[in-house]
């Protein structure tokens, strides 16, 4: 991921210079590489490239797990979203039989009124009826009466 930032020309140089320093005139004593640190540099340096190379899989496993992550909160947002959409119709629900309860109980109260009424009624047309029974009674007891006075008239 990271070889991108590697510079060619680094290792280009070196080789050259590795190259020219062989080239030089057998007069000058040319040191092996190992004495002068190239090859211990070289070894750093492929390190470095391991360490970025391990840095780059860190990278891409966070974005992986930031992926992921990003998913799963997607999908508990849905969730959410439905569920909170649930409880809204469930508290349309319960608003619209709290308004069925206050019209029955509208309707009940009329209805209870009508049976008071019924009631009343009941009571005056039975008090009439009293009256009346006794106002027949009354007058029974006058033909009774008449009739017994007839019968003793006549007898």
């Amino acid at each position: 991921m990271f070889d991108k930032f590697k510079n060619d020309d680094d290792e280009g140089m070196v080789e050259e210079k590795a190259q020219e320093s062989e080239n030089m005139d057998s007069s000058f004593k040319v040191e092996p590489l190992t004495e002068i640190g190239i090859s211990e540099l070289m070894g750093k340096r492929a390190k470095l490239e391991e360490a970025m190379d391990y840095v780059g899989l860190m990278i891409k496993n966070l974005k992986e797990k930031r992926t992921l992550l990003e998913k799963d909160i997607e999908e508990e947002s849905v969730d959410i979203k439905n569920l909170k959409e649930k409880l809204q119709k469930v508290s349309e629900y319960i608003d619209e039989e709290n308004r069925g309860i206050k019209e029955l109980t509208k309707k009940r109260q009329q209805v209870e009124n009508e049976a008071d009424e019924v009631g009343s009624i009941i009571k005056s047309l039975q008090e009439k009826l009293v009256g009346v029974d006794k106002v027949i009674d009354n007058e029974g007891s006058k033909v009774k009466k008449i009739k017994e006075s007839r019968d003793s008239i006549d007898g």
